[in-house]
C-alpha cells in the first residue's frame, strides 16, 4: 500500500491498510487510522494524529510549526477525526502552549488551499470552502459551514449550524444556528435550510426564530435581549445554549446590516 518513492519514518505508527501515494514524507511522531489514503506529495510532519478513513489530497501539510513568534518549541499536536477529507494544498499547523493542539473533527470537509491556524477546535460535519483562512485559537462548532476565501480573525467562536457567506471578513462571534452574510459581517436571519436539511423539526426553528427576532429586531440592547428572552421565551436548549454563547463571547457578536455601516460602526 505504499509506493517505493515514500517516505516513512521507521517510528511513524501507520496502519497496516493505509494506502500512500508516491513522494509523499511522513515524520516520526504521526499516527494514521485505518483506511485513511494519502496523496502524493503530502508532507505530514511531527505530532500529527490521522484517524480511520480520511482522505488527505495532493499538497497537504498538516503538523507543521505555528506561525506564532511565540511558538519555543513545544511538543503540541494536530489531531484530525475520522472520515475528515483534506483537499489539496489544505496547512493544518499545530498547538502551542495555550491549547496545546489544533484539532478538526470527525466528517469534515475542508477544500483546496485553506489554512488552520494554531490551536483551533473545528467540530464535526465542518465545511471550509475553498481558501478559507483561519487564524489562531478559532472555534467553529459542529455543523458549521464557511464559504469560500473567507478569513477568520484570531479568537473568534462560530457557533454550530451556521452558514457564513462566502468572501467574508469574520472579525466578531457568529452566534449558532444562523446565516452571517454582506459586508461588514452581519445577521441574515436563521439557517433555517440548513436545520431542516439536519432534520430539525418545524417547532424547534420557530423556536430559534423567536430568540433571534427578540435579539435582532425588536430594538433592545444586547443586555435587555437576553433578559426578555430569559423571562419571556420558552425554556429550550437551543435557547439557553444561544444566551449562554452571548454571554461568554469575548469579542461581541456581529450586528444586525445597517445600510452604509462600516466595520468600526
Amino acid at each position: 500500500m505504499t509506493h517505493p518513492y515514500t517516505y516513512i519514518d521507521p517510528n511513524a505508527r501507520v496502519a497496516p491498510n493505509v494506502k500512500i501515494d508516491p513522494f509523499t514524507v511522513i515524520h516520526g511522531d504521526v499516527q494514521i487510522g485505518e483506511g485513511t489514503w494519502i496523496g502524493s506529495n503530502v508532507t505530514i510532519m511531527d505530532g500529527t494524529r490521522i484517524g480511520k478513513n480520511c482522505r488527505v489530497f495532493p499538497g497537504a501539510v498538516l503538523g507543521a510549526i505555528p506561525q506564532d513568534l511565540k511558538f519555543s518549541g513545544e511538543k503540541t499536536s494536530v489531531e484530525i477525526g475520522d472520515n475528515t477529507t483534506i483537499r489539496e494544498f489544505v496547512t493544518i499547523n499545530r498547538g502551542t502552549e495555550d491549547r496545546g493542539k489544533t484539532r478538526v473533527g470527525s466528517n469534515c470537509l475542508i477544500m483546496a488551499y485553506s489554512h488552520i491556524a494554531h490551536d483551533c477546535t473545528i467540530g464535526n460535519y465542518c465545511i471550509m470552502s475553498n481558501s478559507v483562512q483561519v487564524a489562531g485559537h478559532v472555534t467553529m462548532g459542529d455543523w458549521a459551514v464557511i464559504g469560500g476565501v473567507s478569513a477568520v480573525h484570531q479568537f473568534v467562536n462560530i457557533g454550530q449550524h451556521t452558514f457564513i457567506a462566502g468572501g467574508s471578513l469574520v472579525s466578531k462571534d457568529v452566534p449558532p444556528y444562523i446565516k452571517a452574510v454582506r459586508n461588514p459581517l452581519s445577521y441574515g436571519g436563521v439557517n433555517s435550510v440548513g436545520l431542516k436539511r439536519r432534520g430539525f423539526p418545524l417547532q424547534q426553528i420557530n423556536g430559534i426564530l423567536d430568540v433571534y427576532r427578540t435579539i435582532y429586531n425588536k430594538g433592545f440592547n444586547t443586555s435587555q435581549a437576553l433578559e426578555f428572552i430569559e423571562e419571556e421565551l420558552p425554556a429550550t436548549d437551543e435557547r439557553d445554549e444561544i444566551v449562554t454563547f452571548i454571554r461568554e463571547s469575548g469579542r461581541g457578536i456581529i450586528k444586525r446590516f445597517v445600510k452604509g455601516a462600516t466595520e468600526e460602526d
